[in-house]
């Protein structure tokens, strides 16, 4: 492999404002008026939610870098504080932009339907009657007022609480007092008025009754705020991690205590209030890091915490919501009619199978797997890793059950998958009470490879391997929401190769060669980079040469380097990524062979399938890796290679889907701008998602002319 020279910093768009415009096309589909309304709701909500993932991780690392004066700086050159300029400024437009889509769009039309968020001071007096007696009796009791003065320090505001600033008046002295009152999380944000379908914001009706918290004073009035403080965890501060378990659970604890990072306004808090609560926050032991500037307030609309309205969107409105969506059985996986069940190992042994979630049903196929396991008597052993898992799966009691039987069975949780810590460490001693060997993985390393090994001997007496390797978390949740590919092989060199992989997480190795895997940090980025360097090579000599890639992002200025070089040699490359997109396509001369989409719509796309034609003997591979520095370097991530040429057709398929989509695909342009695509009027629409539905790989493409579907669909 050659060494591959970067290009000068104008070729790449930085990363952080390319996420940003990722959340931008997730807020369109809030906007579009040809999504259902509630669903729109929902693409508000999850914009919201995602900002304020923003902040607290990219946000808060990009302040830190900044005060301490970062000498490194990202592949497009903007230093820390350039980046954090663009960001508010972009981050401004965006929240004008969802504040108004809110007010002026979905509140109205939702209104039209009978659903309401009403203010205390509209109410009817039954329902004013209604509200105030749930206030006394579920409310009330819980509050805790907390007073600012020389013998009440300003009290701690947790990350992301939503919080009531109240100012007061004595009425013997006449003197001004500030309170603060928390909305307790614990209580439905939105109080249901008696009348159908129609809400008030509990913080409103904590506000309406601030005189029952300040007896005897005078309450001149009210706002609501919002703080995000910094929530990564800081494990490469540490210089050695003796136990991670406590390690993560420390850490978790202690972010809690993060530095602020935004605080958000009610709009009309007045100034000296804004700078009160600034001064106050400011003052914390906490902000020894970096303090809160006032670039850092943010004023909403009436309403803050717009992740809450996703509880919204669980009324019973079919009518405003998408059609439901019912997975189906991969053929491989059927039984005949009137014929008993099979055992799914018989199938594997026969053929590689793939699935297509959620298009296909995960608890009849990967739930399946592991339950099957668990109950077979001749299964020896099973090895899983668990990055992010769900209360609901079947596949933790599966597990416990096969520990239960006398089955070897050993899980690798990941203890430090973001903002899912806490839920992983109660898992990691669940499995551990019921006898399951647990570990955590590799000191400096994530384990996000998605991986299932089970050891079993069959009826002939031999000891086989069956796999399962795939894009998604074992969680049966995320599974019926995002998009993603697994591949059940019983490939004895894939087998063995996943029994290597799991040994180095469990034990002591330092395993870097693989038969057919492409695992990180040991081979992937090598393997990469050689794979476009073998189109570069087809394409200079003349022979056809195409790379389609499709991941959640694109960041590594290695890869993007390596695409441009084989964009000058010929290669044509489609990108699909769904996120994060650095490299800067169709620029003449360097990367005008290259075309980036991102598609968005019902699903989250979370499938990583790369195509590789290598002059007409195509190579597939399909996993869990993007192509991003963390990726291939900080991460334990595995790639499988697709071998049955039966199921190149179907991954074929899946591609030319996506890439001929014309309704849910956004063109990245050189500039680093997204423009959605649109049917031409002679088209129907192309829609990825709903072709999807229909056939879990594509192949029942609509009519280019009417944009119908053929009326036979394979089924599979």
């Amino acid at each position: 492999m050659t060494s591959v020279r970067l290009p000068p910093p104008a070729l790449f768009i930085n990363r952080e404002l390319s996420w940003l415009e990722f959340n931008a096309r997730v807020l369109h589909e809030a906007l579009d008026p040809r999504v259902p309304l509630l669903e729109r709701l929902k693409f508000l909500s999850i914009f919201s939610t995602n900002l304020d993932e923003f902040y607290m991780v990219r946000v808060a690392g990009l302040r830190r870098k900044a005060r301490q004066g970062a000498a490194q700086y990202p592949p497009d050159g903007l230093t820390p504080a350039e980046q954090l300029t663009s960001i508010q400024n972009r981050v401004r437009e965006l929240l004008a932009l969802r504040d108004r889509c809110l007010h002026e769009q979905l509140l109205p039309a939702l209104a039209g339907h009978g659903v309401r968020l009403v203010r205390m001071s509209e109410l009817a007096p039954a329902e004013w009657m209604r509200v105030d007696e749930f206030f006394e009796s579920q409310v009330f009791p819980i509050l805790t007022p907390l007073a600012v003065d020389p013998g009440h320090p300003f009290p701690y505001i947790s990350n992301l609480s939503l919080s009531l600033a109240v100012e007061l008046r004595d009425p013997a002295g006449g003197e001004e007092h500030f309170a603060r009152v928390k909305v307790p999380r614990l209580l439905s944000r939105w109080v249901p008025t008696g009348t159908p379908n129609q809400f008030v914001p509990l913080e409103e009706v904590i506000g309406a009754n601030l005189a029952a918290l300040f007896p005897g004073m005078e309450v001149l009035r009210w706002f609501a705020f919002r703080i995000s403080r910094y929530s990564d965890l800081d494990l490469g501060q540490i210089d050695q991690v003796e136990d991670l378990l406590d390690t993560v659970e420390q850490q978790v604890f202690r972010r809690r205590f993060g530095e602020v990072v935004r605080l958000e306004v009610q709009e009309g808090m007045p100034p000296a209030l804004r700078t009160l609560l600034l001064e106050e926050l400011n003052d914390a032991e906490t902000q020894s890091v970096s303090a809160l500037t006032e670039d850092e307030v943010h004023e909403s609309g009436r309403l803050l915490e717009l992740g809450d309205l996703m509880a919204l969107t669980s009324l019973d409105f079919p009518q405003l919501k998408d059609p439901p969506h019912v997975p189906i059985l991969p053929s491989a996986l059927r039984d005949g009619a009137g014929s008993p069940p099979r055992s799914i190992f018989d199938v594997i042994r026969e053929r590689d199978v793939l699935v297509h979630h959620p298009f296909h049903s995960f608890d009849a196929s990967v739930e399946r797997f592991v339950e099957e396991a668990a109950a077979d008597p001749n299964v020896l052993a099973i090895k899983l890793t668990l990055y992010r898992t769900s209360g609901d799966t079947e596949i933790v009691s599966a597990l416990a059950d096969a520990a239960q039987a006398g089955k070897q069975v050993a899980v690798l949780v990941e203890l430090q998958a973001r903002f899912d810590e806490v839920n992983n460490i109660q898992w990691a001693r669940t499995l551990e009470r019921y006898g399951i060997h647990v570990a955590y993985g590799l000191p400096g390393l994530k384990t996000h490879c998605k991986t299932a090994l089970v050891v079993r001997r069959d009826a002939d007496g031999s000891i086989r391997r069956y796999c399962h390797l795939g894009s998604g978390n074992y969680n049966s949740k995320t599974a019926r929401l995002y998009t993603d590919i697994g591949l059940f092989t019983a490939s004895p060199s894939i087998g063995a190769d996943l029994s290597d992989l799991f040994n180095t997480l469990t034990g002591f190795s330092r395993q870097r060669l693989y038969r057919k895997l492409l695992v990180a940090p040991a081979n992937l980025r090598e393997r990469i980079l050689t794979l476009i360097e073998r189109e570069t090579a087809h394409a200079r000599a003349g022979r056809p040469a195409r790379i389609v890639a499709k991941m959640n992002a694109l960041v590594d200025p290695e890869t993007i380097a390596a695409l441009y070089q084989a964009s000058q040699a010929g290669v044509e490359i489609d990108l699909i990524v769904r996120g994060i997109c650095c490299l800067r396509p169709g620029i003449e001369g360097v990367s005008d062979r290259i075309r980036v989409l991102s598609i968005v719509g019902r699903f989250l796309e979370h499938s990583r399938v790369f195509r590789f034609d290598n002059d007409g003997a195509p190579e597939y591979y399909i996993g869990s890796a993007d192509w991003m520095p963390r990726n291939f370097d900080r991460r334990v991530e595995a790639l499988v290679p697709v071998e049955d040429p039966a199921l190149h057709a179907l991954l074929g398929t899946l591609l030319e889907t996506c890439l001929q989509d014309n309704r849910q695909a956004w063109e990245l342009h050189a500039d680093g701008t997204y423009r959605q695509r649109h049917p031409a009027a002679e088209e129907g629409e192309r829609a990825t998602h709903l072709i999807l539905q229909r056939d879990p790989w594509g192949r029942a493409l609509p009519s280019p002319v009417t944009g119908e579907m053929p009326a036979v669909l394979t089924g599979d």
